[in-house]
């Protein structure tokens, strides 16, 4: 049973950091493709960053230079770290690994 368990939302001031995390349970190999979207009340799910191949990452231009996407493979962990939150980054955050399979969301509100 594959299952994607994620943590860190909670609610911050603008300037503010928050770091996400995305643990995976099993998995026997590391997936070509790992993401993190989110969605906002009324706007359709986007994505936020993402890892291809292990080392090519990339990220939506409106975060660039504030969210870095690292990975963990010894802890099948993905992490999204937040920096300088903006009240526009207010959403449902979601891990995908694959393509395919979803974590059931974190919540980050920036007021």
């Amino acid at each position: 049973h594959v299952q994607l368990v994620e943590s860190g939302g909670g609610s911050v001031q603008a300037g503010g950091s928050l770091r996400l995390s995305c643990e995976a349970s099993g998995y026997t190999y590391s997936p070509n493709y790992m993401a993190w979207f989110r969605q906002a009340p009324g706007k359709e799910r986007e994505g936020v960053a993402a890892i291809y191949n292990g080392d090519n990452v990339r990220s939506r231009g409106s975060v660039k230079g504030r969210f870095s996407l690292s990975v963990d493979y010894a802890k099948n962990t993905v992490y999204l770290q937040m920096n300088t939150l903006k009240s526009e980054d207010s959403a449902l955050y979601y891990c995908n690994r694959a393509g395919y399979i979803w974590g059931q969301g974190t919540q980050v509100t920036v007021s």
